[in-house]
């Protein structure tokens, strides 16, 4: 692709778009993801990502897999505007007169924009577990207080049903605040950094290079379905190999439990506890969803990217001002 200048409206525009489309299609996947990673030695919920996904409707019905996708429909403009201008930002200023990139230029140039990201990607991503995660600890309440029913069915009066008490991000942005301080939204800002730092280093190079093989000449922009699956491939590969650092992340970012599992004082402990008594396998748990979720996340937002809708809504803007 050529290093064609883009305006930074048409870059937060292009990103925000492309944010909006990827969100909406892969969300109950993600959904599945954050469910999966959170179950420890405790009541285990689920089997997969399909059990998940089948239990979350049948118990919550076909929006129960949307929950917290307000928030990240909110928030995912900013964080992917954030991100992909950021990267053409440092490709550009560490360019040399328009020379070819090295691939240790295009790692900091990825480590630059994932650095950037955080200062949305983790309250956003802080607020989306709670909701998330929220229906698989209500769902387990409930197997447990219907499990004890049962047992002492010979007892006299039935036990009161457990009913979940929804809770909106708004609610636990509040309480965060009064509480915590902004601090409050921003735990797990390590682990954040831990995940999204090595996936940008790892993908924006792997997209660049993988597109520049579609394009026939330099000067001209590869095919759309290039960039497309360019950003599945980079996007898949990327999430798979630093979902570890997610598993660790969503743990520490989880405010509730459900019975009998841990809580972590930070990054090292979380990190000793899920290998002791889950093995070192569990830093494994969700990788599919992960990547089934990035593949055409990005791959939608790179072409999106790519083709500059935003130059289009801007071209329609009067060129002449007052």
């Amino acid at each position: 692709m050529a290093d064609k200048q883009i305006s930074l409206p048409a870059k937060l525009i292009n990103g925000g778009i492309a944010g909006l489309i990827g969100v909406t299609c892969v969300f109950p996947i993600d959904l599945a993801k954050t469910r999966l990673q959170n179950q420890q030695n405790g009541q285990r919920m689920y089997t997969s990502m399909s059990d998940c996904l089948i239990k979350t409707i049948r118990s919550e019905g076909y929006f129960g897999m949307y929950r917290g996708a307000a928030v990240n429909l909110t928030l995912v403009t900013p964080e992917k505007a954030i991100k992909l201008a950021a990267n053409d930002f440092f490709r550009h200023h560490l360019s040399k007169d328009g020379k070819k990139l090295t691939l240790m230029r295009e790692m900091l140039a990825g480590c630059g924009a994932g650095t950037c990201q955080v200062i949305v990607t983790t309250p956003m991503e802080m607020l989306k577990i709670q909701l998330q995660d929220a229906g698989r600890i209500a769902a387990q309440k409930k197997l447990m207080a219907a499990q004890a029913q049962v047992s002492s069915s010979s007892a006299v009066g039935a036990a009161e049903p457990v009913m979940e008490t929804r809770t909106t991000a708004t609610q636990i942005t509040r309480e965060l605040l009064r509480s915590k301080g902004i601090a409050g939204l921003y735990k797990g800002l390590g682990a954040t950094l831990l995940r999204d730092v090595p996936f940008s280093i790892v993908y924006f190079p792997l997209f660049a290079n993988l597109n520049k093989l579609g394009q026939k000449d330099p000067n001209v922009k590869a095919p759309f379905y290039v960039s497309f699956l360019s950003g599945c491939v980079a996007g898949s590969t990327a999430a798979v190999a630093v979902n570890p650092c997610d598993v660790i992340k969503t743990r520490l970012q989880s405010l509730q439990r459900g019975v009998n599992e841990d809580t972590y004082s930070g990054i090292l402990d979380c990190t000793k506890k899920i290998w002791q008594k889950e093995g070192p396998m569990a830093f494994l748990k969700g990788a599919y969803c992960r990547a089934l979720v990035i593949a055409p996340l990005f791959g939608i937002a790179q072409v999106v990217y790519f083709i500059g809708i935003a130059e289009f809504l801007l071209d329609m803007l009067p060129k002449h001002r007052a």
